[in-house]
């Protein structure tokens, strides 16, 4: 499964989903995770209503479960969860590296029912609504 963290210093959860420099992307099982690809979004991040800079960064995280943010406005969340992307705030800053832990911990044991709905997420992509078209004539 993959996880999204929007973070300014590649270590914390620390960045609002619009505002944020980096989407650290991992990957995550039982066994263990790693880093998969980190996205930077240098340049115009300002708060400024501007949609368009959503599309990169939906676009970096189309095939995650989960986005750990700091904080995200109502219209990006929407757009996050119409991409079955399961968006997560942080209160305060925290570690990538522990949320991680925490996570790994909880794969390994019975997963809540969200958590369960993310993991087939991947599973889900690969349905063919065409096959499912009745015709009638």
């Amino acid at each position: 499964m993959k996880i999204a963290f929007a973070t300014q210093d590649k270590q914390r959860v620390d960045a609002h989903f619009g505002w944020a420099k980096h989407l650290a992307v991992y990957e995550i099982d039982k066994a263990g995770y790693h880093l998969v690809e980190d996205f930077d979004f240098g340049g115009k991040l300002d708060e400024d209503g501007d949609e368009d800079k959503l599309a990169p960064k939906l676009d970096a995280i189309k095939d995650v479960a989960i986005v750990y943010v700091a904080a995200i406005g109502g219209s990006a969340a929407a757009r996050v969860v119409a991409s079955k992307i399961h968006p997560i705030k942080v209160n305060q800053p925290e570690p990538i590296m522990d949320i991680l832990d925490k996570l790994q911990e909880v794969l390994r044991g019975t997963p809540p029912p969200w958590l369960r709905k993310a993991l087939q997420k991947d599973e889900a992509r690969s349905f063919d609504f065409e096959d499912e078209v009745e015709e009638h004539g």
